[in-house]
């Protein structure tokens, strides 16, 4: 039987994969669910894409997978806003931007049978002996006992495990907060407590330019690798500790969505890029943090095959928004200490950032533009709510 015969009563997992050149992953993921006796039903695949990609390729690849899915490119993301009223929110999707991950979260508010997300690059590629899907739905269900890590600078380096041997600091890490020291202990998770799901990577690191290029790297993916054996225990970060949240690999339940926005990076006159969901991670932590949730971090590792590509061209597009990185969480642990929702704590720092004045850091006017696109998302948000997309035919 044709798995998608059923699919209307099973998906629930909308898995997002912005992609242009390498779509043929999904090939493995599937496999992995498949060889794992995942539930593959359960999936529906979202492409995200350009209008200049391979776009039929990707539709009988997934035809030829016997899989639920989706292709959409540019001029089939500007149907979908007009067909679920939204046109006028178009803008809040960055064209041509890693970014674009953010339409996946709009198709799944749209679509209310996805009870859970899952981001996957497609440079990447699942460990043959983990059950990458379970694993991740595991994670969300997940109760008991976790390892706690905080630092004293309040903030938790993903690779902190085996750091004294390869002295890495994943994208996004503040500079400032280098040096710090690491403190663990155990959490007591309750079940539902968990929110998002965030593997790791074995192979290349994912680091900002600046540390490849102190790790002598030209070609944007360090000298220095992980393995498997970098990563010992999964673990929760402390309340008031931030972490970087890289969506590579990552899962999530529905109800985040309102506040975890990829910010619009690329397409921007400050020329900011490359911190969109490093940003949205600071975002979806403050709120766990307001609302009794946990982020999840280790596995189900991934295999993180990062193409070549001159690691200035990486830099040009990182350094207009360094110095705000070094700042940004603060003004975010400021917002949503009495707010009761995802949405409420997400608007109370779109207020912060659309009114503040951060005229003394470089590019600062951008916090005030992602602040206004903020308010958009929710805005968004609230319209696709009232307006239901059209059935499948």
């Amino acid at each position: 039987m044709d798995e998608r015969s059923t699919r209307g009563d099973t998906r629930d997992v909308c898995v997002i994969v912005p992609t242009i050149r390498e779509y043929e992953c999904i090939r493995a993921y599937v496999e992995n669910a498949r060889t794992h006796g995942f539930d593959v039903s359960r999936l529906h695949f979202v492409l995200i894409t350009e209008d200049f990609c391979e776009v039929e390729s990707m539709r009988e690849m997934l035809d030829d997978l016997a899989v639920s899915g989706e292709v959409f490119d540019g001029t089939g993301r500007e149907e979908w806003y007009e067909a679920n009223g939204v046109a006028e929110y178009g803008h809040v999707v960055p064209a041509a931007s890693h970014a674009e991950t953010s339409f996946g979260l709009l198709y799944m508010w749209a679509n209310p049978e996805f009870e859970y997300g899952v981001f996957i690059d497609d440079d990447t590629l699942p460990h043959d002996d983990t059950d990458y899907f379970g694993r991740h739905m595991g994670n969300l269900a997940f109760g008991g006992s976790i390892e706690r890590v905080s630092s004293d600078e309040n903030w938790v380096n993903v690779l902190y495990d085996n750091a004294d041997e390869h002295g890495l600091y994943p994208r996004g890490y503040p500079y400032s907060a280098m040096d710090e020291t690491v403190e663990t202990g155990t959490a007591e998770v309750e079940p539902g407590e968990v929110v998002a799901s965030q593997g790791l990577w074995t192979n290349v690191p994912d680091l900002d330019a600046v540390r490849i290029l102190m790790d002598g790297d030209l070609e944007g993916q360090a000298q220095t690798r992980t393995t498997a054996d970098d990563f010992d225990e999964d673990f929760v970060a402390a309340r008031g500790n931030y972490l970087t949240v890289c969506s590579m690999n990552l899962a999530f339940r529905r109800e985040v969505i309102p506040a975890f926005y990829q910010l619009p990076m690329d397409d921007n006159e400050w020329d900011v890029g490359r911190f969109d969901d490093i940003w949205s991670g600071l975002f979806l932590k403050r709120a766990c943090d307001v609302l009794g949730k946990r982020i999840y971090n280790g596995g189900p590792l991934c295999e993180h095959n990062k193409a070549a590509r001159s690691t200035f061209d990486d830099l040009a597009n990182e350094v207009a928004g360094l110095e705000l990185n070094e700042h940004v969480w603060e003004v975010v642990d400021e917002e949503g200490d009495d707010a009761d929702s995802f949405a409420a704590v997400f608007a109370e720092t779109a207020d912060a950032l659309a009114e503040g004045d951060f005229s003394e850091w470089n590019n600062g006017a951008f916090l005030n533009h992602c602040g206004e696109y903020m308010r958009d998302w929710l805005d968004c948000l609230d319209a696709i709510r009232r307006t239901p997309a059209p059935a499948d035919d």
